[in-house]
C-alpha cells in the first residue's frame, strides 16, 4: 500500500481545508491494488481507512462489475480483502472517497484524459453517529464543497427513523433567498440551524428528547454540480436511577424444593434499557437449572424510559446465612458504559442443627453441695428445641436459664451423678432422621461422709493402759487423716495409738479427714480420752489486789479424773475467811480464793477425788505501807515458763491449756508442818496510804495563799513610802524572790507506792 499527498496530483481542489472549529485537515491518497482512495484526515493524525471506505466501495461495485473481466474482478476482490484488513486503531478519516472509475456511483470522481484523477464538482460529509444525553444540546455538522457560488446552493435537512422503509420528513430548507424551519416536524420549536460559516451548516436540537433518536440527512444541491447527501444517526441516552433492592423477609429453609425467591431489584428510568446482574458476595450469579434463576420484567413509563424489575431465585444453602446479596445495573452513556450497585442485603436461612455440644460449669471436679450448670451449644435456625435428660429420663424440677439453653442443678448430691444428654429438635424438618441431634456426657459428684471413730464416745483409762482407735470416712476420692490433741497437731494416719497412758495423755482428740484432690471436702470426729488417778496440782499462785486494800487473790489448778474438788485450808488452823469459786475443766478444776492478808499466813490448796488427795502450801506475808519509794517485789509462783500470769485485779483465772502443765510429785501434808518442796515467799512491801496525798495538796494551797497575801502587803507599804528602796534594792529584791521563793515539789510513784516530797529552799541555795 502506498500513499501520497494530493498536493502532488493535478486535482481541481485545494489540498487542505479548515473546519468551523479551526482544525486544519488534509487529503491523503491511498493506493491499494487497482483502487485509489482519498481520505480527509486531520493533519496531526495517522492516515487510516475504516469501514466507511468499504461501504463506499460496495456502492461502486455494482456499476463497475458489468464492464470488468473475470481476471479484473478477481483482482478487485483481493484488493477489497486487503482494504478490509487495514488496521483501524487511531484516528478515523472524516471522509473517504473512491478514486478508481468514471461511473456516477463512484462518489462523483472519475478518470480524466491520460489517466489523471479529477475531483467531482460536489462533496457532502457528516458524522456517522452522534451520542447525546437526554435533555442536552445536540449539534450535527454538515460540511460540503462545490465550485458553484453560494447563491446556487440549496441545503435541506431531513429526519427519518433508521431503516430502509421509513419515511423521511424535511425539517429545514435553505436557498439564496429563503430559510424555512418546518413546523410540522416533531422537532418544531426545538430545532435551529447555524450556517454562518461558508461550506458548513449546523443543525441544532435543544433540548434533545427520546423521540429525537433519528437519522438526520443533510442534502446539498449545487445545480450543475449535482445533488449529494450524507446522514448522521443521533443516539439518545438517559442514565437510570440507583438500583433498589428488597430481600425476602420470610425465612427460607434449605430443604425447600426447587429454588426460592431471594430478593427483588428494580432499576428505573433508563434509556436504552439497562441490564441487571446479581451477585452473592463478589461472585456474579449465572442462571443454572435448579440452582439459580432470574426473572426480568421490563416496562416503559409515559416518559418512554425503561424500568427493569428483576427477581433472583436461588436454591438456598446453609452457607447463605452469612452471605450478602446485591444487584448491579449496567447501562450505556455517551461514549461510555457505566454501572451502579445496590445496597447489600441478607436473607434469613432456616436450617436444622448440625452439631450439639455440652459444657459443665464449674469445670473440674464437682462436690456435693455445688451449683452445677449444664449448657448445651448448638446451631440451627430457628433455634431448635433443647431437652435435657438424666439417665434417659427428663430432669424433674429442672431450673432453666433465661435463654433456655442450660439447666441448673442446685445443691447436687451423689445421686445426681450419671449420664446427662442434650437433644436438639428441629420442629420444621419433616424427616425424623434429620430432625434430632443428641450429645451426652458423664457427671460425677464427689462426696465425703462423716468421719466415724471406733471406739465411740469418751474413753476412760487408768494410768498405764493402752488405747487403739481408728477414724474412717467413706469418700469417692482418696482421703488424708490427721489427729489433733486439744487442737494441736498430734499424728497422721487413720489410726490413733496411745501406749502406757498417764494423766498427761488425757485430752480431746480430733480426727480430721479431707480429700487432697478436691478442696472443700472435710469432716471431723472427736474422741475424748480420760485417765483416772490421784489428782495432780499443776499450779498455785497468789498476788495482791490493787483495788482492795490488804487483800490477795490465790489461784489453784488441779487435774484428774474423776474431777477433783479443791478446798483451801490453813495448816495453822487459822480462819482464812474470804470467798472462793471453782471452775471445772475437761480434765480438772480451777479454784480461786480472795482473802485479807494482815499477818503472816500459810495457805494450803487441797485437791481430792475417789483415788486420793494432794495438797500444796503457799506462805503469805502481810502487806504493810511504806514511806520510801522502794521497788515492789513480785512473789515467785510454782508455774511452768509457758504459763501466762493472769491480769492483776481479776479474781477468775482464764482456762490454762493442759499441755502447758508440768507434772510435779505431790506429798501429803499434815497440819502444823511445812511440806517438802513448799516455798516461803516474801510479799511485796505495802504501799503508803493514799490519804497523805490529799494533806500535801492542802498544805500547798495554803502556802500559795499566804504568799499572795504577803506580796500584797509589801506592795501596799512600798506605795505609801513606808519601805524606802533604791533601784538596786528592787533588783536585789527581785533577784532574791526569784531564788528564795521557789517551791519544789517531787512525786514518785511505782506499781504500789506513791511518795510526795515538798521542800522549801531559803537564801541563794539551789535545790540539789
Amino acid at each position: 500500500m502506498t500513499s501520497s499527498r494530493l498536493d502532488s496530483l493535478p486535482l481541481r481542489m485545494p489540498s487542505a481545508v479548515t473546519s468551523n472549529m479551526g482544525t486544519r485537515r488534509e487529503w491523503v491518497v491511498v493506493s491499494i491494488g487497482a483502487y485509489m482512495i482519498a481520505l480527509l484526515v486531520q493533519e496531526d493524525k495517522e492516515t487510516q481507512t475504516n469501514d466507511k471506505c468499504l461501504q463506499r466501495l460496495e456502492k461502486a461495485e455494482p456499476e463497475n462489475t458489468s464492464r470488468q473481466t473475470p481476471e479484473l474482478r478477481a483482482q478487485r476482490a483481493d484488493d477489497r480483502a486487503a482494504i478490509s484488513h487495514l488496521p483501524a486503531p487511531g484516528a478515523q478519516p472524516e471522509c473517504c472517497l473512491l478514486l478508481n472509475g468514471s461511473g456516477p456511483g463512484v462518489a462523483g470522481i472519475g478518470l480524466g484524459s491520460g489517466g489523471l484523477l479529477a475531483w467531482a464538482a460536489l462533496e457532502v460529509n457528516t458524522e456517522d453517529r452522534m451520542e447525546i444525553s437526554l435533555g442536552k444540546r445536540a449539534e450535527i455538522t454538515c460540511i460540503y464543497k462545490t465550485d458553484m457560488p453560494p447563491s446556487s446552493v440549496i441545503i435541506q435537512w431531513f429526519a427519518k427513523a433508521p431503516g430502509s422503509n421509513s419515511y423521511r420528513q424535511r425539517i429545514y430548507y435553505l436557498d439564496n433567498s429563503t430559510t424555512v424551519l418546518d413546523q410540522e416536524s416533531p422537532l418544531a420549536g426545538r430545532v435551529s440551524v447555524d450556517n454562518s460559516y461558508p461550506g458548513s451548516v449546523v443543525l441544532i436540537v435543544d433540548p434533545v428528547e427520546l423521540q429525537d433518536e433519528l437519522l438526520f440527512v443533510c442534502q446539498v444541491n449545487a445545480m450543475s454540480d449535482g445533488t449529494k447527501e450524507d446522514s448522521t444517526l443521533l443516539k439518545v441516552f438517559q442514565s437510570p436511577e440507583v438500583p433498589r433492592i428488597e430481600a425476602v423477609h420470610a425465612g427460607i429453609h434449605i430443604h425447600d424444593e426447587g429454588t426460592s425467591k431471594i430478593a427483588t431489584c428494580e432499576v428505573r428510568n433508563g434509556y436504552p434499557m439497562p441490564n441487571i446482574t446479581w451477585y452473592r458476595g463478589r461472585t456474579p450469579l449465572h442462571i443454572s437449572e435448579g440452582e439459580v434463576g432470574v426473572q426480568n420484567l421490563v416496562t416503559r413509563d409515559t416518559n418512554n424510559l425503561f424500568t427493569v424489575t428483576s427477581e433472583l431465585h436461588l436454591k438456598v444453602k446453609k452457607e447463605d446465612k452469612d452471605a450478602e446479596f446485591y444487584c448491579e445495573s449496567t447501562y450505556f452513556a455517551p461514549e461510555a458504559t457505566k454501572m451502579t450497585e445496590s445496597p447489600r442485603v441478607r436473607i434469613t436461612v432456616h436450617y436444622p442443627p448440625t452439631f450439639v455440644e455440652m459444657q459443665v460449669h464449674p469445670e473440674g471436679l464437682i462436690r456435693e453441695g455445688d451449683v452445677v450448670q449444664m449448657r448445651c451449644h448448638t446451631d440451627g435456625n430457628p433455634a431448635p428445641l433443647l431437652t435435657f435428660k438424666h439417665n434417659g429420663e427428663d430432669i424433674e424440677d429442672a431450673i432453666h436459664t433465661l435463654d433456655l439453653k442450660a439447666v441448673l442443678l442446685i445443691d447436687v448430691r451423689r445421686s445426681d451423678s450419671g449420664t446427662y444428654s442434650c437433644t436438639a429438635v428441629d420442629l420444621e424438618t419433616l424427616d425424623p432422621e434429620g430432625a434430632e441431634l443428641e450429645k451426652s456426657m458423664q457427671l460425677k459428684v464427689h462426696f465425703l461422709d462423716e468421719a466415724v471413730v471406733v471406739p465411740e464416745g469418751p474413753q476412760v483409762l487408768s494410768a498405764g493402759d493402752n488405747l487403739m482407735a481408728t477414724c474412717n470416712a467413706l469418700s469417692s476420692l482418696d482421703t488424708n487423716t490427721v489427729w489433733f490433741k486439744n487442737k494441736q497437731y498430734f499424728t497422721e494416719g487413720h489410726m490413733l495409738k496411745l501406749l502406757n497412758v498417764s494423766l498427761a495423755s488425757a485430752g480431746e482428740y480430733t480426727c480430721a479427714v479431707s480429700t487432697p484432690a478436691l478442696e472443700g471436702l472435710h469432716t471431723e470426729a472427736v474422741l475424748p480420752v480420760i485417765v483416772r488417778g490421784v489428782p495432780q496440782i499443776k499450779l498455785v499462785t497468789w498476788e495482791p489486789m490493787e483495788d482492795v486494800k490488804n487483800s490477795v487473790n490465790l489461784t489453784c489448778v488441779a487435774l484428774g479424773y474423776p474431777i477433783p474438788s479443791i478446798t483451801w485450808e490453813s495448816p495453822d488452823q487459822q480462819d482464812l475467811g474470804g470467798q472462793s469459786s471453782n471452775t471445772e475443766l475437761p480434765s480438772g478444776v480451777i479454784s480461786t480464793l480472795t482473802m485479807k492478808a494482815t499477818s503472816v499466813l500459810s495457805v494450803a490448796c487441797k485437791a481430792e477425788n475417789t483415788f486420793g488427795e494432794v495438797r500444796r502450801v503457799v506462805q503469805i506475808e502481810p502487806i504493810m505501807p511504806e514511806t520510801t519509794s522502794a521497788a515492789t517485789t513480785t512473789p515467785p509462783v510454782t508455774v511452768s515458763p509457758s504459763t501466762a500470769r493472769p491480769a492483776r485485779g481479776h479474781t477468775a483465772l482464764p482456762t490454762i491449756p493442759e499441755s502447758t502443765f508440768q507434772v510435779v510429785p505431790e506429798t501429803n501434808i499434815t497440819a502444823g508442818t511445812k511440806p517438802a518442796g513448799s516455798e516461803t515467799v516474801k510479799p511485796p512491801k505495802s504501799r503508803p496510804q493514799k490519804e497523805g496525798s490529799g494533806v500535801i495538796i492542802a498544805v500547798l494551797i495554803i502556802c500559795v495563799l499566804l504568799l499572795a497575801i504577803l506580796g500584797s502587803v509589801l506592795y501596799f507599804l512600798y506605795k505609801k513610802g513606808k519601805i524606802p528602796c533604791g533601784r538596786s534594792g528592787k533588783q536585789d529584791l527581785t533577784k532574791e524572790k526569784s531564788n528564795k521563793d521557789a517551791i519544789i515539789m517531787e512525786m514518785k510513784t511505782d506499781k504500789s507506792d506513791e511518795a510526795v516530797l515538798l521542800q522549801g529552799v531559803n537564801g541563794d541555795k539551789k535545790a540539789p
